[in-house]
C-alpha cells in the first residue's frame, strides 16, 4: 500500500467456469461448482469489511448464445465496493478449463493493460486453481505485486484420481493437461507469499508433494459457512411436512435422531454407524436413526460401488432386526438439508460422521450451525473443527465400541448436549462464519501488503517430471510389522524421501482391518494401499478406489459357483465374513487333509476362470483370474509408467511371490524366510535380508543403495 491509511485494494482471479453476482449455475459443469461460490461469497466477505477499499473478481469474459449474456459484460457492479472484471482472452466462446491453458499468457497480458489503466495496482493478487495461478505469477513477477493462492485441488492428487477411474497417462496429457497444471501449480508455489489452505492434513498430504512447497508459506484458514442458511431450530421443525415425510417408516418417529448425511461411498463407514446402534440397547431404546445417503429411484441403477453400500447397509439393518427404527429416505432436495439438520437437533439428536478419512467436513460445520452436536471420526478435518468448537466427541470410526459410547454419552447427558451445542454455535461464528474467515485473512495479507512481511524461502531441488519416482512395497503382518523401533525408523526414511519414493502397502486383509492395524502402529497413509490379496487398489489421500482395476478383474468371476464346489470338502473352511470381500474367497486349509494342487486341479476342471493362493500353509485365498497382489502391482506401474526396477518389494509369503517375481527389486526379512518362498533363492534380484522386519527392509534399501538407484543402473544389475 502506498500510504499506511489507505484501505487495501484486493484482486481475485478466478478464470474458469462461469461467476456472475446473482444466481450461480452450480453444477452446471464440474468448473462451475463449490470454487466458483467460495469466491464469489470469499469477495462478498471481503468487501463487507472496513479495511477494505475495493475487491475485484476477475474471471473470463464469454460471449456464447449457450450460456447467459450476464457472462459477456465486461464489468459488473456487485456493490460499491465490489465489481467482477471480465478479460477477454482466446475465443469469445465458453470453453471448459482445460481448454483455456493455451490462451493464459492473452489473460496475464490483457490484465496488465486493465491495471494499467486503474489509478492505483491492486495491493495484493489472490489468484484461485493453477490457471489463475499461472497468470497471477506472471503478473506478480512483472508488476511486483504480492501473490496469495489458493489451490483448491492440486494436479498431483488429482492425477491420481483420474488414474483410479480408468484413465492412462497419454489420456491424462491429452484431456486434463496435467502435466502443464503440475508445471503451472509449481511456478505458483514459487511465486507466492502465501498459501491458504482449508485444513493441516492438506498441506501435510497434498502440498508437501511439490518441488516448491515451503511450510513457512501455508496458512489455514477454514472455508466459511452461510450461518444465514443454516441456523438453529425455532420450534415449528417438527410440525413440518418434512418431518413427517421423513420419519414415515419409524414406529417411535417421536425419538432423538442419530443423523449422518453423506455420499453412498464406502469410505464414508455409514454401516458402522448401523452395527454401532445395533450392537447398543441404549441407543435403540432412545433414538432413532435417519441416513440420507444422495437421491436413488432403484438400488440397481446406482454405480456399483453405491450398490454395495446400500446392500451392506440393508443387510446389517436385517442383521440387528432395526426395522422401524432406521430410516433411508430415497429423496430429498438440496434445499431441504438446512431443514434436515434443524429436525435432528430439534429431537434432541446428534449427528455423526463415521468416515474412514476425512479430509475437511463441511457437514460438520453446517450440523454445528444448526444447533446439532457432532460425533465424528478423528481423522483429518474434523480434529480441526472439534479443537475450534468443541461440541462433539471424536471416534475412532474402526471401533463399534467408539461409535456407540460416544453417541450414548451425548443423548444420556442432556446438560453435556446443550453445552456442546452452544460451543458449535458459538465456535462456527468465531472460527467458520464468512466474517470470521475475512477476518482471519485480513491478519495474513495486511503485512504482506504493507510489505512488511516476506517469505524467507528454503532452497528446493527441482526434480525432472516422472523421472526420479521409485516406490517401496511391502506386506503389513510380520513383515513391516514386528518391531515398532525400527518401523518408525523406516517411516521416517520414507518421509525424508517422499517426493521421490511412493509408499505402497499391500496386503491380505480387507481395507478396514488394513487401516485398523496401520493405525494401531503409527503408520500413515500410504500413497497406494492394496487390499484383499490384491483384489482391491487405494490412493491416497482420500482412499479413492480404483475402480478401473475393480471392472478389469471382474471377467469369468462366478463366486457362486466357487463356493457351491468347496465349501463341503473336507479340509477346507470358510474364513469369517470380515475376511471375504467382492473378488476374494478365504479359507482356512488343513494340509494333512487337502493340498493346494488338489484345490486347483478341482477349480480347473469346472473351467472357473480363478487365482489360487496360498499363505504360511494354512491361509487360501481364492480371487478372480487377473488379480493378485503381483498383477495389481504391475496395473499400477503401468499406470504410473514407473518402471518395475525401480520398485523395491519387501514380501515373505506365498501371496507376495508374483510382487518378488520379475523385475522389481526384492526382500525376504529374516523372519519370513518361509518355505513358500524357498524356490526364489536362486534369483539374483531377491535379497534375503539378515534382520526381521522393517530393519529387514532398510538393510535391503541399503544393499540396493535404493535412493540413488537409476533405472539404467537397476537394468543393468538385473
Amino acid at each position: 500500500m502506498s500510504d499506511k491509511n489507505e484501505k487495501l485494494k484486493i484482486a481475485l482471479l478466478n478464470i474458469h467456469g462461469l461467476i456472475r453476482g446473482h444466481d450461480l449455475e452450480l453444477g452446471r459443469d464440474a468448473d462451475t461448482g463449490g470454487q466458483t461460490l467460495y469466491v464469489l461469497e470469499l469477495a462478498q466477505a471481503l468487501s463487507e469489511q472496513e479495511k477494505v477499499g475495493e475487491v475485484l473478481l476477475i474471471t473470463r469474459r464469454v460471449e456464447d448464445d449457450e450460456v447467459s449474456p450476464d457472462y459477456a459484460q465486461p464489468i459488473e457492479v456487485l456493490n460499491e465496493k465490489l465489481r467482477i472484471i471480465r478479460i477477454d482472452a482466446g475465443p469469445e466462446e465458453y470453453l471448459a478449463k482445460e481448454q483455456i491453458w493455451e490462451h493464459l499468457d492473452t489473460f496475464a497480458d490483457n490484465l496488465v493493460v486493465f491495471f494499467r489503466e486503474q489509478e492505483i495496482l491492486p495491493d495484493i493478487l489472490h489468484s484461485h486453481y493453477a490457471d489463475a495461478g499461472l497468470v497471477a505469477s506472471h503478473i506478480a513477477n512483472q508488476l511486483g505485486i504480492p501473490l496469495i493462492h489458493t489451490g483448491h485441488s492440486l494436479g498431483r492428487v488429482k492425477r491420481r484420481r483420474l488414474l483410479a477411474s480408468g484413465l492412462d497417462i497419454a489420456q491424462l496429457e491429452q484431456q486434463y493437461k496435467m502435466t502443464q497444471r503440475i508445471e503451472a501449480e509449481e511456478i505458483t508455489l514459487a511465486t507466492a507469499e502465501r498459501v491458504i489452505t482449508s485444513t493441516h492434513q492438506e498441506i501435510a498430504e497434498q502440498y508437501e508433494l511439490y518441488d516448491h512447497y515451503q511450510p513457512a508459506q501455508m496458512r489455514i484458514v477454514p472455508p466459511g459457512t452461510n450461518i444465514q442458511q443454516f441456523t438453529p431450530p425455532d420450534g415449528d421443525e417438527l410440525q413440518s411436512d418434512l418431518f413427517k415425510r421423513i420419519t414415515q417408516h419409524l414406529s417411535s418417529p417421536e425419538k432423538s435422531i442419530i443423523l449422518a448425511l453423506s455420499r453412498p461411498d464406502k469410505r464414508k463407514n455409514i454401516v458402522s454407524l448401523i452395527e454401532a446402534y445395533g450392537q447398543s440397547e441404549v441407543l435403540q431404546q432412545h433414538a432413532n436413526i435417519l441416513i440420507i445417503a444422495g437421491n436413488r429411484d432403484d438400488i440397481d441403477d446406482l454405480e456399483r460401488g453405491a450398490q454395495e453400500v446400500f446392500h451392506e447397509l440393508l443387510v446389517a439393518i436385517d442383521r440387528y432386526d432395526l426395522y422401524g427404527k432406521v430410516t433411508i429416505p430415497k429423496h430429498h432436495r438440496r434445499d431441504e438439508v438446512p431443514l434436515i439438520y434443524r429436525i435432528a437437533a430439534a429431537t434432541k439428536g446428534v449427528f455423526v460422521n463415521p468416515a474412514l478419512t476425512e479430509p475437511f467436513g463441511l457437514t460438520l460445520i453446517e450440523a454445528a450451525a444448526s444447533g446439532l452436536p457432532i460425533v465424528a471420526t478423528e481423522d483429518g478435518g474434523p480434529r480441526d473443527i472439534m479443537a475450534n468448537c468443541l461440541n462433539g466427541e471424536l471416534i475412532d470410526p474402526l471401533e463399534i465400541s467408539s461409535i456407540s459410547t460416544a453417541i450414548e454419552k451425548l443423548l444420556l447427558d442432556e446438560a453435556y448436549w446443550q453445552q456442546c451445542q452452544q460451543n458449535g454455535l458459538k465456535g462456527v461464528t468465531e472460527h467458520y462464519s464468512w466474517e470470521a474467515h475475512a477476518k482471519r485473512y485480513l491478519e495474513i495479507i495486511e503485512p504482506i501488503a504493507a510489505r512488511t512481511e516476506k517469505l524467507l524461502r528454503l532452497p528446493v531441488e527441482r526434480r525432472e517430471m516422472g523421472r526420479d519416482e521409485r516406490a517401496l512395497v511391502t506386506d503389513l503382518d510380520l513383515n513391516l510389522i514386528g518391531d515398532d523401533e525400527s518401523l518408525q525408523t523406516l517411516l521416517g526414511l520414507l518421509r525424508d524421501h517422499r517426493k521421490s519414493t511412493k509408499f505402497v502397502i499391500a496386503t491380505g486383509r480387507r481395507l478396514d482391518q488394513a487401516l485398523k492395524l496401520m493405525k494401531k502402529h503409527r503408520i500413515p497413509e500410504p500413497d497406494i494401499l492394496i487390499t484383499s490379496s490384491g483384489s482391491e487398489i487405494y490412493y491416497a489421500p482420500k482412499l479413492t478406489p480404483d475402480t478401473a482395476w475393480t471392472k478389469h478383474i471382474d471377467h469369468l468371476w462366478l463366486p457362486h459357483r466357487v463356493t457351491k464346489l468347496l465349501d463341503d470338502i473336507p479340509g477346507l473352511e470358510r474364513q469369517p465374513k470380515s475376511e471375504q470381500s467382492q473378488f476374494k474367497l478365504s479359507y482356512y486349509i488343513n494340509p494333512e487333509q487337502i493340498d493346494i494342487d488338489a484345490i486347483k486341479s478341482l477349480l480347473h476342471r469346472e473351467e472357473l476362470s480363478v487365482h489360487v493362493q496360498l499363505a504360511f500353509g494354512q491361509y487360501l485365498d481364492i480371487l478372480p483370474l487377473r488379480a493378485s497382489k503381483g498383477m495389481a502391482l504391475r496395473f499400477v506401474a503401468d499406470r504410473w509408467q514407473m518402471p518395475l526396477e525401480r520398485i523395491c518389494v519387501a514380501g515373505g509369503s506365498g501371496a507376495d511371490e508374483d510382487m518378488m517375481r520379475g523385475n522389481t527389486l526384492a526382500v525376504v526379512v529374516a523372519n519370513r524366510h518361509h518355505e513358500e518362498l524357498s524356490q526364489l533363492e536362486d534369483f539374483s534380484h531377491i535379497y534375503f535380508a539378515h534382520k526381521p522386519y522393517a530393519a529387514g527392509i532398510m538393510e535391503a534399501i541399503e544393499y540396493y543403495n535404493f535412493f540413488e538407484t537409476t533405472s539404467e543402473q537397476a537394468t543393468g544389475s538385473n
